[in-house]
């Protein structure tokens, strides 16, 4: 039985490296970056079979002139876009604010966005208000371009009595139904089956919202994200499975998901569903690509998977430090530039901006954040003692209440006033 295998070498596995480490020169040369809009715009009612082609490829909109070009244009107005790159700009502002905060011991974690404002702001104005997003723990920009008050984000980064969910969530993972904001999860791709499922849900009761929900690279190598997909797929739910491709997972990169194979977008032609692969640097073409799955979606042509290809310019978390693990010239190399530099060169390209308007926004946006954090930190910050009532420890957890959950609480309610507590 051995005898023809003889000659053939054992067999060996393939470990994914990263192309540069830390002390490399880092060098994206090979990244093909084909022109801003040479992308088809097929119609949104086109079967999916028909355009696979948009899974490999890269939706532009603003070519290196800062000028909007190609099929996929969405032709905002000026207002719009001015809209646009002020709530991106808040993010940056806010995300340094806290980030500071985290460094001076106010908090215990942040996760910034830096590099990624694009993907959250634009996805989310061209959704609808009611539309309900699913994040996961990058997608600040969703809530404060639908204006959920600075104050209230903060009060629940330092858990402090002004903190909605009562210090129950950890920093960043924000909560917010009436904004259309489900609760973020630590756990990797949780959110991807609660979306399919809420969109399941709006169809089966004749409603017209759809959903929308992101995680990174790495969580695709999830099983709930393939089972989400799988829902999607048969019951052709009304959903935009958002995948932000930022090249790196906590520390590792995103080979270890598969990205030395083929494309995240790709992902969508096994599963038969529309599969866009965009330039997430690109502001506009988040937008368009998000308008064009949103009216998929709305006019019951199914779910449509999109890659936003971009890149983390920052560490993971304020636990982690990128230069362990990766070039420090990355960021700078990377092909597709700063979005907010990218937005803003293209309203000045239109002559609806200049350098002295968007210095003058910079440093109100930094006002209106200080001033909204001196707010925030009238109600406490970590290390200043326990901001919630004690007894809201037992609260929360169940519609009602189990009789030993009773019984511990109202000893422990009895022993606090014995002891002048």
């Amino acid at each position: 039985m051995d005898a023809p295998r003889a000659n053939l070498p054992p067999l060996s596995l393939h470990v994914p490296e990263p192309k540069f480490r830390p002390g490399d020169e880092a060098d994206f040369s090979d990244v093909d970056v084909p022109p801003a809009g040479s992308a088809r715009r097929p119609d949104s009612a086109e079967p999916a079979a028909n355009f696979h082609e948009l899974a490999y490829t890269l939706i532009r909109v603003l070519d290196d002139a800062g000028q909007a070009v190609g099929p996929w244009n969405p032709r905002l107005d000026a207002q719009a876009l001015r809209k646009m790159l002020r709530s991106m700009a808040m993010v940056r502002a806010f995300d340094e604010r806290m980030f500071r905060a985290q460094r001076q011991g106010k908090t215990s974690f942040y996760m910034k966005s830096t590099g990624e404002e694009a993907i959250a702001v634009a996805a989310t104005m061209a959704l609808a208000a009611d539309d309900m997003c699913f994040p996961s723990y990058r997608q600040q920009g969703i809530l404060i371009t639908r204006g959920y008050p600075l104050v209230t984000m903060m009060n629940q980064i330092y858990s402090n009595k002004g903190d909605p969910l009562q210090g129950r969530q950890l920093p960043i993972m924000y909560s917010a139904k009436d904004h259309g904001f489900f609760s973020i999860s630590g756990n990797l791709a949780t959110q991807y089956p609660q979306a399919v499922g809420w969109a399941m849900a709006s169809a089966a009761k004749g409603d017209t919202r759809i959903a929308a929900t992101w995680c990174g690279e790495g969580s695709t190598a999830e099983g709930d994200f393939h089972s989400a997909l799988t829902f999607a797929t048969v019951y052709r739910a009304p959903v935009i499975l958002n995948v932000v491709n930022n090249q790196w997972a906590i520390s590792s990169f995103s080979g270890f998901a598969g990205a030395e194979a083929t494309t995240f977008a790709a992902r969508a032609v096994g599963y038969g569903i529309a599969g866009l692969r965009v330039d997430g640097n690109d502001a506009l073409a988040v937008y368009a690509a998000t308008q064009w799955a949103a009216e998929r979606a709305r006019t019951n042509q199914g779910p449509t998977l999109i890659e936003h290809f971009t890149y983390r310019a920052e560490g993971h978390s304020t636990s982690d430090d990128p230069t362990a693990y990766r070039s420090a010239g990355e960021p700078n190399a990377w092909p597709l530039g700063d979005p907010v530099r990218r937005l803003k060169e293209h309203l000045i390209a239109l002559g609806e901006w200049d350098e002295e308007r968007h210095a003058a926004q910079d440093l109100e946006l930094a006002e209106e954040v200080k001033r909204a954090q001196k707010e925030a930190e009238k109600n406490g910050i970590l290390g200043h003692g326990m901001h919630q009532p004690f007894e809201t420890m037992f609260e929360g957890v169940f519609e009602e209440m189990p009789w030993h959950l009773k019984e511990q609480s109202e000893q422990m309610i009895a022993e606090r006033k014995a002891a002048g507590i």
